[in-house]
């Protein structure tokens, strides 16, 4: 899963568990809850782009990103 800002992939993201609608990350970079970010999620068939929304921080470091489309 990569991070999508000015047309341009950079991977920030340590995939921790990939659902339907929620996803779990780590990161070096702390996105506020609420904020909006892009990503390229790749893997099974093709690549495909997504907006989602930082749900929460968890107690383990990770963060939860809500799939909004």
């Amino acid at each position: 899963m990569l991070l999508v800002d000015g047309g341009k992939a950079a991977d920030v993201f340590e995939l921790i568990e990939l659902g339907p609608v929620l996803v779990t990350v780590r990161s070096a970079f702390l996105f506020e809850i609420g904020e909006e970010l892009k990503l390229r999620i790749e893997g099974d068939g093709e690549p495909r782009e997504v907006t989602a929304r930082v749900r929460s921080h968890l107690g383990t470091g990770a963060s939860e990103l809500e799939i909004l489309a």
